[in-house]
């Protein structure tokens, strides 16, 4: 049975498409069959896996708003076991040609149906916002993941996730679940860091994942090199770190 994992948060910069990307290549490289939704229309999660977004044929915008069959947007990675819906720039006009469309929020969930025997786990990077996309990405799913770094504004903003979340189970999809956060540009150094840490474990208890994701320079280059970081240097703490989360993921 195919998991539907969405990673969300508004706030921009928590580590959101750094752990969509790093987490579906740990998942493919423990052997399961991955694809990866990239429902964000700054396409870093397609770019972040060396696609070349100028050249695609078809992307998720096609999908949503043209109706495309979905195994046409679907691309090979470098990743065994890894493959890429990638995203565009053209999905920034998707919401307002959406807002038309009969069953608006359930777009992305028809776009996946027929995808579900071809995968273990479906993962969908979404936008920094709580707009349309990311309504239908949560509609989608099974369950959610939340990155939340280990900074100053950190639950800034969570409690606005959490409120969509309910009314996505309220009125759209009753078996949506958070499946934990994951707190992310950890540094045991700053006294911040381990500040927050201690805050969301105490706000969420059990729903914190114990693997922690640290600040780590080999984990920001990666992306521009078009690797994820389990190729670039997969004995870098960043790898080791997203093979910790995916045993975790896996388990839950």
């Amino acid at each position: 049975m195919t998991r539907i994992i969405a990673l969300a948060n508004q706030k921009g910069g928590v580590g959101k498409t750094t752990t969509a990307i790093n987490l579906s290549a740990a998942l493919a490289a423990a052997g399961y069959r991955v694809l990866l939704v990239d429902a964000d229309p700054q396409a870093n999660a397609s770019s972040g896996l060396g696609i070349d977004i100028r050249e695609l044929e078809a992307s998720i915008y096609e999908c949503l708003v043209n109706n495309i069959n979905p195994q046409d947007a679907v691309i090979d990675t470098d990743v065994d076991n890894l493959d890429l819906i990638p995203s565009h720039i053209d999905l920034v006009g998707a919401e307002i040609e959406m807002l038309n469309l009969p069953d608006r929020e359930q777009l992305l969930k028809r776009v996946l149906q027929p995808l579900q025997g071809d995968y273990d786990y479906i993962l969908i990077d979404c936008s920094p916002s709580l707009g349309l996309i990311t309504v239908n990405a949560l509609t989608a799913a099974d369950s959610v993941i939340i990155p939340v770094q280990c900074e100053f504004f950190a639950l800034e903003g969570i409690a606005k996730l959490l409120n969509t979340i309910k009314i996505i189970k309220s009125q759209l999809n009753p078996g949506l679940r958070i499946m934990g956060f994951v707190l992310t540009m950890y540094d045991n150094r700053l006294r911040l860091s381990n500040q927050v840490l201690e805050e969301v474990r105490r706000h969420f208890g059990d729903l914190v994942f114990k693997t922690v994701i640290g600040r780590n320079v080999r984990l920001s280059e990666a992306p521009s090199h078009g690797q994820t970081i389990l190729a670039y240097d997969p004995k870098s703490k960043g790898a080791l770190a997203y093979t910790e989360l995916a045993k975790e993921v896996t388990g839950r």
